[in-house]
């Protein structure tokens, strides 16, 4: 589809991803958009469960990625990585700024908002709607050859070579236009 952030990338095998959170296709529910202006936001990232890995697995990166965003190279919401094979499920919530329901080992990366941690949707009013990929990368490695403060570009980047298993979901999410009383 236009504007695909996996096109270009090799195809890798897909894996099962499911949400408590939304459900794929479907509108993201008020804990998943952001209290940045928006009274319901709660900036909680999603449930995320995910199976059928390839058995080569060796860790998990999460990320939540809109293309869709006015800035000429969409805006990452959220990225994740070293999340170690055994685990294939994460809580509601997880991403907080503290990462304190992430697993032992797993780093979170500085989202486009410049905060560390799952910041929420919130498409500008009458922009129309917006896609956020919720991606599971399963890697070959158990850790990302990557600084903690790099970018979630630079993390995609130098996570590309070591991609073996992917599986996604697309929330929506739509602010309408301000209407002049």
């Amino acid at each position: 589809s236009e504007n695909n952030p996996f096109a270009g990338l090799p195809e890798v095998p897909a894996f099962s991803l499911v949400s408590e959170t939304f459900v794929d296709g479907q509108m993201a529910c008020g804990a998943a958009i952001t209290n940045f202006g928006i009274p319901e936001g709660e900036d909680r990232s999603p449930h995320l469960a995910w199976g059928n890995v390839p058995e080569e697995a060796k860790s998990f990166v999460v990320t939540v990625y809109d293309p869709d965003a006015p800035t000429g190279s969409g805006f990452w919401h959220w990225a994740v990585a070293d999340i170690p094979a055994h685990v294939t499920e994460l809580p509601e919530g997880a991403g907080d700024e503290n990462g304190m329901g992430l697993p032992e080992g797993a780093r979170q990366f500085r989202n486009d908002a410049g905060t560390r941690g799952f910041v929420g949707a919130a498409p500008p009013a009458g922009h129309g709607q917006h896609r956020y990929f919720v991606t599971v990368s399963a890697v070959d490695v158990d850790h990302i050859d990557v600084d903690d403060d790099a970018s979630p570009a630079l993390l995609g980047f130098m996570l590309s070579s070591h991609v073996i298993g992917r599986a996604f979901l697309i929330a929506t999410a739509e602010m309408p236009a301000a209407i002049d009383a």
